[in-house]
């Protein structure tokens, strides 16, 4: 402005000064409304000559999000990398371990069967969603039809949502639900209970039976079991945790299976389909006559590391064969270079996939294989981390849940048992009783023939049990209970 005889006076000369002046009033009557508030005062109550500027801070929107929130976005952009010195995983990797962190963090062990307090159950909705919402923009190009003003229709593409996260992400969610809301069913169940283990209501078996497990509470039941209300109650919710197990599993194979196999997994893979599974593993894979059931039956089974390293061995096979079967050199063409064919290596590939569903279908909860860990550390797709950990956390979730409804089903078989011992023990002893022992005829003469006579029938009946053992075949179909590969075959 011009220095001139009036300049003080000038309209812009009030203009930081009524700035300074608002902002001291808005201030003064803004800390007054504080303590007012404090004190009891209604909000929102007018302060002389300062209720329109309270007013104004009042209504204004808060904008800064959650401290939460922004530490969690800060981690994702700095890839886990706080130092921020670039050296941080990928996207796709940062946000699976998010994802992972918070379902831990939020769900933990569930040791009980019980809802979720509001506050957990609020602030897993709420984080989940903020990581969810990444997919809103993973989008693919699609074309679609422009209507002109002329009236011409013309040909433009447009975004969409990728087909994979259009279709999954819903779907999760609604089993994310379910889960919640079957939680929620236990809200007013009052038939069985948890009592620690030191406790001295503690059952002994079942506390020796869940050694392992020493952290989760025993289930106490009544001395007469649970009412017949009850059972049905919750074999109903078990089957339904069974099919959000069964879905959330599908969805988890079909996205594993459609990440890529990184190169440092294949580097580290033996030369051939025999060197990763052994000699003798391999031989009763190749036979002519295979049976899937029959083959683990011959397998050492006995911990979680033996099934992992069974399941190691056959994923290398099958990565091995595959391979083989695609290769377009002319030393895999050439019929010299192997004795196996592509057509037995193809059956062979497809036997240890179907022993492999088994594995699968029979131990949910187990941990995951090599093949698995190396495809979620080194996978860059940012849509597959997504739908591969949240499937991954529903899945663990919905075991563990199915394990806490056995443990109760489990305790309420024990407590019959206990009550009824002869009742078990006719149960036990069914199969090597006689005819006249299980209709109650008693003959006085011919004790010693009669004893004769039940031993042979005894061995008898042993000898039909081993014959129907041996020769009984069930299919493997059977077996996973109707769920099938995620993936088509050839």
């Amino acid at each position: 402005l011009k220095r001139g005889p009036l300049w003080p006076f000038h309209p812009l000369f009030f203009v930081p000064l009524l700035h300074n002046s608002l902002e001291r009033r808005g201030n003064q009557q803004w800390f007054v409304h504080q303590s007012k508030s404090r004190r009891g005062i209604e909000a929102g109550s007018s302060i002389s000559n300062g209720g329109t500027m309270t007013t104004m801070q009042e209504n204004m929107p808060r904008v800064s999000a959650p401290k939460p929130m922004k530490e969690r976005f800060s981690k994702l952009l700095l890839g886990e990398d706080n130092s921020g010195g670039g050296k941080g995983v990928s996207s796709a990797l940062a946000l699976s371990n998010a994802i992972t962190n918070v379902a831990a963090s939020v769900f933990g062990e569930q040791r009980r069967l019980e809802p979720m307090p509001a506050e957990r159950r609020a602030r897993w909705r709420r984080e989940i969603d903020w990581l969810l919402s990444v997919t809103d923009y993973v989008v693919e190009f699609a074309p679609s039809q422009q209507k002109n003003k002329d009236g011409t229709n013309m040909e433009i593409m447009t975004t969409r949502q990728r087909t994979d996260l259009h279709m999954n992400i819903p779907a999760l969610k609604k089993l994310d639900a379910m889960l919640i809301d079957c939680l929620e069913n236990f809200k007013d169940q009052s038939e069985f209970s948890y009592v620690s283990k030191d406790s001295s209501d503690s059952d002994d078996a079942n506390a020796k039976k869940n050694d392992d497990k020493w952290w989760i509470p025993t289930v106490k039941v009544p001395p007469d079991g649970l009412s017949e209300a009850s059972r049905r109650f919750l074999q109903y919710q078990k089957d339904c945790v069974n099919q959000v197990l069964k879905a959330a599993m599908a969805i988890n194979a079909q996205v594993l299976f459609e990440m890529e196999i990184p190169e440092s997994y294949i580097d580290s893979l033996p030369k051939n389909g025999r060197a990763s599974l052994g000699d003798q593993m391999y031989r009763n894979i190749t036979v002519d006559f295979f049976d899937p059931d029959q083959f683990l039956s011959t397998m050492d089974m006995s911990s979680e590391h033996k099934i992992v390293d069974l399941k190691n061995r056959i994923e290398a096979s099958i990565v091995i064969w595959k391979r083989k079967m695609v290769q377009k050199d002319s030393k895999s063409s050439a019929p010299w270079a192997s004795g196996v064919s592509l057509e037995k290596r193809e059956v062979f590939e497809d036997r240890a996939e179907t022993i492999l569903l088994i594995l699968k279908q029979r131990h949910p909860g187990i941990s995951q294989s090599s093949l698995d860990i190396s495809k979620i550390q080194f996978n860059k797709d940012v849509g597959q981390a997504v739908l591969e950990s949240y499937s991954r956390i529903l899945e663990s979730l919905a075991y563990t849940v199915l394990s806490r409804i056995d443990d109760v089903l489990e305790a309420d078989r024990a407590g019959n048992k206990k009550s009824t011992p002869r009742e078990s023990e006719e149960e036990t002893l069914v199969g090597s009783m006689t005819l006249s022992d299980f209709m109650g005829w008693d003959f006085d003469q011919g004790n010693g023939d009669l004893e004769s006579k039940k031993d042979t029938m005894n061995d008898q009946l042993v000898k039909e049990k081993i014959s129907v053992v041996t020769t009984k075949k069930t299919s493997y179909l059977e077996t996973l209970g109707g769920v099938k590969s995620p993936t088509a075959r050839h």
